[in-house]
């Protein structure tokens, strides 16, 4: 098993180089970048999410006054760049490091990226890994509670409907679970303010943050209730599409494991149903459901949430890599992929090491070889 995860480890590094080439290759062709963006500001242009950043550009402005007047072929390539001494425009350049070739800037991201060294925003005068920091709590409070929630409602679910395969409650549970898999998280989301955040109906949950004002003053037991109050719509929203996925997976692997020939040899044996279902069934059906915890929980940590983020005012990860792309604030740009890259090969290696741990019949290690 140590050769099998070394080698894993291994692989993960020309994974992850290839991960950030191309997003590299993709940024270099992209139209616009943060010069571009910050010419359109000091030319009165700037619109858009740039609108919603703070201190970008402030101390640029000045400058940029002082320096009008100037013109030059070196302004071509920057569309709003007229009227700006070329001068100014370089020093912008070497401000953001665009003064220096692709390939090389390329060597000098990965080598910070190896010490962990994300850099300082580019419209945010802070550094990129307290800006992440600064969002965690909203993201971990998302991925964490929408995945025990799922899997708390799915897998009890998911058990009753293999063992009651077919009838009356298979059915309508079954109709249940695809409208819910077929309604869009954040349309759901606007259902739920419709009807209990003073949308049209009552006014029962809050529309914005994750604790009310003042909160730090409150006693243990408020601010345990108060947060509760404040997540309960937006976990209800991202959790209705996971929940179902869960709730099928958990009865197609059960009804798969009933099937089998142990579990007929255990009912010749006399065993009660209970006994054959959590004695010897359960075990094995949980395998690919247990082992699937890790992803699921990353998977809801930082994808899937944005939509929800925005709608309920929520500001997490999902909405930083956003406004990040809208921006072309490209350290946190990249720095959000790295780690989201990082983590998931992580999570992954991680995942194959619970299903041996669940099940030590399965042997990556032999299989590899």
């Amino acid at each position: 098993m140590a050769a099998y995860i070394l080698r894993r480890i291994l692989l993960m590094i020309p994974t992850l180089l290839g991960i950030m080439l191309i997003s590299f290759v993709i940024v270099q062709f992209a139209p616009g970048g943060p010069v571009e963006r910050v010419l359109a500001q000091l030319q009165g242009q700037n619109t858009g999410a740039m609108s919603r950043v703070t201190g970008g550009g402030g101390d640029l402005g000045g400058s940029a006054a002082a320096s009008r007047g100037g013109g030059g072929e070196s302004q071509s390539r920057y569309r709003g760049a007229q009227g700006l001494d070329p001068a100014f425009i370089q020093r912008l350049e070497q401000q953001y490091g665009f003064d220096k070739p692709a390939p090389e800037r390329f060597l000098k991201m990965l080598w910070d990226y190896v010490r962990f060294d994300f850099g300082k925003s580019y419209f945010r005068d802070v550094s990129v890994l307290q800006l992440i920091g600064e969002k965690l709590p909203v993201s971990i409070t998302l991925g964490l509670w929408m995945t025990l929630l799922s899997y708390a409602i799915s897998i009890p679910l998911g058990i009753r409907k293999a063992v009651r395969d077919g009838s009356a409650f298979d059915v309508w549970t079954s109709a249940v679970v695809i409208v819910g898999y077929a309604i869009p998280g954040f349309l759901f989301a606007i259902l739920l303010i419709v009807l209990f955040a003073g949308g049209s109906f009552f006014q029962v949950f809050p529309l914005r943050g994750l604790t009310s004002e003042g909160w730090s003053q409150f006693s243990t037991w408020h601010k345990v209730t108060d947060y509760l109050w404040h997540i309960t719509l937006p976990i209800t929203a991202m959790a209705l599409g996971a929940f179902a996925t869960a709730t099928l997976l958990t009865k197609n692997s059960f009804l798969d494991e009933i099937r089998r020939q142990y579990v007929l040899t255990a009912r010749m044996k006399g065993l009660s149903e209970r006994q054959v279902l959590y004695g010897h069934v359960f075990r094995n059906a949980m395998l690919i459901v247990v082992a699937g915890f890790p992803g699921a929980f990353i998977g809801a940590f930082f994808s899937g949430a944005l939509l929800i983020e925005t709608i309920f005012s929520l500001d997490g990860l999902g909405l930083l890599s956003f406004e990040s792309i809208v921006n072309r604030d490209y350290p946190v740009v990249f720095a959000n992929l790295y780690i989201f890259s990082l983590v998931g090969l992580v999570v992954n290696l991680i995942s194959d090491l619970t299903y041996s741990w669940i099940d030590p019949r399965i042997d990556f290690e032999t299989r590899a070889a």
